[in-house]
C-alpha cells in the first residue's frame, strides 16, 4: 500500500494552494474545493455569473502545475468533433490521420456548456468517466492528469440547453465562487494596473506530483464507521420527501473519495466525520432532483442535503 506522509503532502499542497491565492484573491474555500477535485481525481461544474475568475483559476490551476491547458467556448453549433477530434484524409497516400481536439490537454476549461447542444454535451461522458474518448470505433487515452472545469451562468437561460441528470451526475463538485469582499475587490485593481496575475504565475509542483498525490489519496485510511456514514447519508436523500431523485450509488464512491482528499489536504492519513460533512453539499446538491411543491415552495437543494446531515447520527 502507498505510504500517505501527510505532512509532506500538506507541504505540497500549501505551494499549490498559496499559488492560486496569488492570483485569486479571497477565495481560499474555492481553491480547497478545485485543490480536492484535483486531488480526487474528478471533475468541477461551476455555476456562476460571468467575470468572477472562473478562467482565469483554470489558468492558473494549469500552469501551478506545469500542465497543458485548453479552453472551449460551447455554442449551439459546436459539434462534438470540435470537442474530441477527428480523422483527416491524406489524399497523397489514401490513409486517415487522427487530429486530436482540444480535449487531448491536463485542463480543460469547457466555457458555458449548456449553450451546446445535448450530442456536443454528451460528447464529454465518457472522457470524465473513463479517461479517454472513441472515435470511428478507436479509443484514445487521454493524458494524465485530466481536470474539467465546466461552467454555466445561472442566471441566462435564453439559448440553453440544462445538462441532463447522467451528466451531472458525473461532475464530482459544484462549485459556486461568488463575488470579492470590497476590500479584496480593491486589491484586484491595483494588482491588475499593469498586467494580469496570472501572466506572471509560475509551477510549484509538477504533473508527475499530482499522479503520486492522487495515488495517495486512495490509500487515506476510511474506518467503517465513516463509511458507513457516507451511506447513511446518500440513503437518506433517497428517502426525504422533498426529492425526487436520491444520489446514485456514484455519489457515494465520489463522496467517499472527497473525504479522503479533504483530509489529505488538512495533513492526516485518516478521514474524520467533519471531512464528509464539509463537502457534502457541493458534492451531493447537483445529485438530486427537487419535487415539484418543494421547488415552489422555495426549498433549495443544498438546504435539503444540509437538513439531511442534520438528521443522520453522526459516528463517534
Amino acid at each position: 500500500m502507498t505510504d500517505v506522509q501527510p505532512d509532506k503532502c500538506r507541504e505540497t499542497l500549501e505551494k499549490l494552494t498559496d499559488n492560486l491565492a496569488s492570483v485569486i484573491r479571497g477565495k481560499k474555500e474555492s481553491l480547497d474545493i478545485i485543490t480536492i477535485a484535483l486531488l480526487s481525481g474528478g471533475s468541477v461544474l461551476i455555476e456562476d455569473v460571468p467575470g468572477v475568475g472562473k478562467t482565469t483559476l483554470a489558468k492558473a490551476l494549469a500552469k501551478s502545475i506545469d500542465a497543458a491547458f485548453s479552453r472551449i467556448q460551447f455554442t449551439p453549433d459546436l459539434l462534438p468533433a470540435d470537442i474530441l477530434g477527428s480523422s483527416i484524409y491524406n489524399p497523397s497516400d489514401g490513409s486517415f490521420k487522427f487530429r486530436e481536439g482540444p480535449i487531448f490537454c491536463n485542463v480543460l476549461l469547457a466555457d458555458e456548456i449548456n449553450r451546446a447542444s445535448p450530442r456536443t454535451q454528451s460528447a464529454l461522458l465518457e472522457a470524465m468517466n473513463e479517461m479517454q474518448v472513441t472515435i470511428e470505433g478507436t479509443a484514445h487515452p487521454l493524458a494524465a492528469p485530466f481536470l474539467v472545469l465546466a461552467t454555466q451562468n445561472p442566471v441566462e437561460f435564453h439559448g440553453t440547453y440544462p445538462l441532463p441528470e447522467a451528466q451531472l451526475d458525473r461532475f464530482l463538485i459544484r462549485l459556486d465562487i461568488g463575488y470579492p469582499d470590497a476590500d479584496v475587490e480593491a486589491e484586484i485593481l491595483y494588482a491588475q494596473a499593469e498586467s494580469h496575475p496570472v501572466d506572471s504565475v509560475q509551477a510549484v509542483i509538477t504533473r508527475d506530483e499530482v499522479l503520486d498525490l492522487q495515488k495517495r489519496v486512495r490509500a487515506v485510511r476510511v474506518e467503517e464507521s465513516v463509511s458507513g456514514y457516507i451511506v447513511a447519508i446518500v440513503r437518506a436523500t433517497r428517502e426525504e420527501p422533498r426529492l425526487k431523485l436520491g444520489v446514485s450509488p456514484r455519489g457515494s464512491l465520489m463522496l467517499f473519495r472527497a473525504a479522503q482528499a479533504v483530509a489529505l489536504l488538512k495533513g492526516r492519513d485518516f478521514v474524520l466525520p467533519d471531512d464528509v460533512q464539509e463537502l457534502a453539499s457541493n458534492v451531493l446538491a447537483h445529485r438530486v432532483i427537487l419535487t415539484s411543491k418543494a421547488k415552489y415552495s422555495g426549498a433549495q437543494k443544498q438546504d435539503v442535503i444540509r437538513d439531511i446531515l442534520t438528521a443522520v447520527k453522526v459516528p463517534t
